[in-house]
């Protein structure tokens, strides 16, 4: 007995201390997407895609500029038989004397040579120009990342508020019904009630704690993903209310459907690409013509007790034409057509795309609006029917049935409104992002 005594307090004590390691912050939506894009990984690689393709942009662009080697090598050599051209000449006079070889063990050679690219088909102009338009392709789909992680703080905002709400209302109602079955079971013990409307009234409290308890599970679920996203610490519980949120957000202005098309990233990432794919076929086209260099150098040989060469400048021009070029080739130009036309399929699939997400969004919003106000003058009419109810019970002209039913038609209006207020402003906020203006709404382009 004493130790059921102890137990008890020591569990009350556990929970007070749980509470309190846990960090309870509010933070407004717009610091929470400014947190998610500047320390989430998606965002980070996508920021770091866009400067791999920079860089990739500045190595095509370096072929602009003349190819510039330098090379050397000394050699030792064993017992080489070195004949020179004279030495032969003078082995056809008889009366000659035998000459004899240089002894040579030692080869140095030194050599400069430069490469300017002159012509060669325009290649180098187009394939900068196809970098140039995956480089902005890249952006534009950085960008449309980050408008995805926006888009997730704020469903992770709206089921949060949900949840949290519930769990304010599902704590109300639970006091209230706990209270109920302390006066039926008063009310049972002098004999008013029958005992089944004390075990309705339980009955009902343990719904209510059930639903209490899952609400609860949604709330630590919830705010776990969410902290997760904005990198914070496990222990950060997050706090949502409608102070969270832009006071100024439906006033902002919803753009037309070609502002919108205009104005979406992943569309504009694909035109880019499509740029990209129109500058490839060009570049294969270019491998029919022949390549135009200019070239120039300096060498310095130096054959021990032989031969020693300096200041051998040399200038001049290179050709090179690849003949196989003139049936391989083709395939190439096929096959950066056929990409160009994979691209240009993707736009017009996804162009139909957003414009039956513009609609779903336009349509999706309107109906939460009408579903808010419907649901606000439900609360009304559930607070009223639930007052006349009890009035009714209390001078017994209602019984216990009506009396719970009306207190839980009380308590699903109330849920249903907050959730049709949460709804509302997640609606709008896909919409927004539906016409390509959600990291707008943030300030943050």
């Amino acid at each position: 007995m004493k130790t059921s005594k102890l137990i008890l307090p020591a569990l009350l004590l556990s929970g007070w201390f749980s509470a309190q390691a846990q960090q309870k912050t509010s933070l407004s939506l717009h610091d929470a997407v400014q947190l998610a894009l500047s320390k989430n990984e998606q965002s980070l690689l996508a920021d770091t895609k866009v400067r791999t393709r920079e860089y990739d942009l500045a190595v095509v662009k370096n072929n602009r500029y003349p190819d510039f080697k330098l090379s050397g090598q000394y050699l030792r050599l064993t017992n080489a038989d070195v004949k020179l051209k004279s030495s032969d000449e003078a082995s056809t006079d008889p009366n000659a004397e035998p000459a004899s070889s240089p002894k040579v063990n030692q080869l140095v050679i030194a050599q400069a040579n430069a490469n300017m690219p002159i012509f060669s088909g325009f290649k180098l102009r187009h394939s900068i120009a196809a970098s140039e338009n995956l480089y902005k392709a890249e952006k534009a789909s950085a960008q449309y990342t980050k408008e995805e992680t926006a888009m997730r703080v704020v469903q992770y905002y709206a089921d949060l508020y949900k949840a949290q709400k519930s769990v304010e209302l599902l704590r109300e109602s639970l006091k209230s019904s706990q209270q109920r079955v302390t006066d039926f079971t008063a009310l049972e013990t002098n004999g008013i009630i029958a005992r089944n409307d004390l075990l309705k009234s339980q009955l009902q409290e343990s719904r209510i704690q059930l639903s209490l308890d899952d609400a609860e599970k949604n709330v630590r679920i919830i705010n776990y993903n969410l902290v997760t996203l904005l990198k914070l610490s496990p222990e950060t519980l997050i706090e949502v209310s409608p102070d969270n949120l832009d006071p100024d957000l439906f006033s902002k202005t919803i753009k037309s459907e070609g502002e919108a098309l205009a104005n979406r990233k992943d569309l504009e990432a694909l035109d880019f690409e499509q740029k990209a794919t129109e500058s490839s076929i060009k570049v294969a086209k270019s491998n029919y013509y022949p390549s135009l260099s200019l070239v120039g150098g300096y060498a310095f040989i130096d054959l021990q007790n032989v031969v020693r060469v300096e200041n051998a400048m040399n200038i001049g021009v290179g050709l090179s034409y690849n003949l196989s070029s003139l049936f391989k080739n083709s395939k190439d130009v096929k096959a950066a057509r056929s990409r160009s036309e994979e691209v240009r399929l993707q736009q017009s699939i996804l162009t139909d795309r957003i414009k039956s997400q513009i609609v779903a969004a336009r349509e999706d919003y309107d109906l939460s609006v009408k579903q808010n106000q419907v649901y606000a003058e439900a609360v009304k009419q559930a607070d009223e029917n639930y007052r006349i109810v009890k009035d009714k019970y209390d001078n017994g002209l209602s019984d216990t049935n009506d009396l719970l039913e009306a207190d839980v038609e009380d308590l699903t209006a109330k849920i249903n409104q907050a959730y049709a207020k949460a709804n509302m402003v997640l609606k709008y906020y896909e919409l927004l992002d539906a016409t390509g203006q959600l990291t707008q709404s943030f300030n943050l382009n």
